[in-house]
């Protein structure tokens, strides 16, 4: 028997949650073969144990039908995080999740999207059950990054079904809509709108809903707040400082809506290069760190420039699944790992909570409020919406 054989064999042992195998995953490492018996090594990035249970069997069946009887398989797995949970004490209009996170940006185009995408397929693939919410309503690009964007949701009762990709539920406002049209919205329908996505979609009972929003600290953000626990915020931002300047507003906001601050991702840090995989300083790198200190929190990743990940959103293949060796994807590993961590820290210390948060009103404008119905009132003066 040959090296080659017994890959040969493992390419029918499909890891478990998705439809690629263990040999083009890259986990099958260290084989070593001695008359009938082989031992190998299995490097995954799940943490749970039934994941373990399950490869194994799989492997067994596989090398047993080409003559091997003594099998060694040494499942290696990243540090399983606690239990996680959610105490709550506030609003929580979808309790069957049990934790949220927040992915957010001062200003667009620094790769927010394309952190929510990679962030919720690797924690996908490291075994837990996720969800992907495209709350970014006006720019809705998650369908395409992750491959659904000729999908349309089905309809049970009188609920909504995400679609599923990559082992993760996924809901946008543009599965919703025909390609190219625009949403010409105030901001109360945003806020509607959301609560719907929160309300209305039948998620399943998942360990971490993934919500994408739009950029800035507006409507969308407070009513999120409002409407959920929020566990975990984090910040995307790129090194330039007209960048930091409208990252430290959200990493303000979070403060502000008592959203525990999970970190920072610093997106095109360094350029990649595909031919020699040289690491280049094009845009400015490590300039995230001090602000991150200012608001307490850590900078959990930085992502290079790499061209397998333009690829990757445009075709609807995410880089962290598709390439899994690659450094981008690596590094988005690594964020995941620590992101559940900081939500096992999070629940360890008594979970998150919306009790506190109230909406903000500038000097001289009320408040206002949105009905069922999607009209408004208002405790006084003019809040500019009509």
């Amino acid at each position: 028997m040959t090296n080659e054989q017994v890959l040969e064999a493992l390419k029918n042992v499909t890891y478990p949650g998705f439809t690629k195998d263990i040999v083009t995953f890259g986990f099958v490492k260290d084989i070593a073969i001695d008359g009938s018996k082989v031992s190998l090594t299995v490097d995954i990035t799940s943490s749970a144990e039934e994941v373990r249970i399950e490869l194994i069997k799989g492997i067994e069946v596989e090398l047993r039908k080409i003559g091997f009887t003594d099998i060694t398989a040494n499942i290696k797995q990243p540090q399983a995080p606690k239990q996680m949970s959610n105490s709550v004490s506030g609003k929580n209009i979808a309790p069957h999740v049990k934790n949220f996170v927040m992915v957010s940006s001062g200003k667009g185009g620094v790769g927010k999207s394309t952190t929510s995408v990679n962030l919720a397929v690797a924690m996908a693939m490291q075994g837990k059950k996720v969800g992907l919410l495209d709350a970014d309503i006006y720019g809705p690009n998650i369908p395409r990054m992750m491959g659904v964007s000729d999908q349309k949701p089905q309809i049970q009762g009188n609920k909504v079904l995400p679609l599923k990709a990559y082992g993760v539920e996924v809901m946008s406002m543009g599965s919703l809509m025909e390609p190219g049209q625009s949403l010409i919205w105030r901001g109360s329908m945003i806020m509607k709108a959301i609560e719907q996505f929160l309300r209305d979609i039948l998620w399943s009972e998942l360990d971490v809903l993934v919500i994408d929003m739009p950029p800035g600290t507006g409507d969308a953000q407070l009513t999120l707040a409002q409407s959920v626990p929020v566990t975990a915020g984090i910040t995307v931002t790129t090194p330039q400082a007209v960048s930091l300047d409208d990252s430290r507003r959200s990493l303000d906001m979070f403060q502000k809506l008592h959203i525990p601050t999970a970190g920072v991702i610093e997106n095109m840090s360094g350029f990649i290069c595909p031919s020699c995989e040289t690491e280049s300083d094009i845009f400015g790198m490590g300039t995230t760190v001090p602000m991150a200190l200012e608001y307490n929190t850590e900078l959990i990743a930085r992502i290079p420039i790499e061209p397998a990940i333009r690829i990757g959103g445009d075709t609807g293949m995410p880089v962290t699944y598709h390439q899994p060796d690659s450094e981008t994807a690596k590094r988005y590993h690594e964020a995941a790992n620590k992101l559940l961590a900081f939500i096992d820290k999070v629940n360890a210390e008594g979970g998150a909570s919306n009790q506190a948060i109230q909406p903000t009103t500038p000097p001289g404008v009320s408040a206002c409020s949105t009905g069922a119905s999607g009209g408004h009132s208002h405790s006084g003066g003019s809040c500019g919406c009509n």
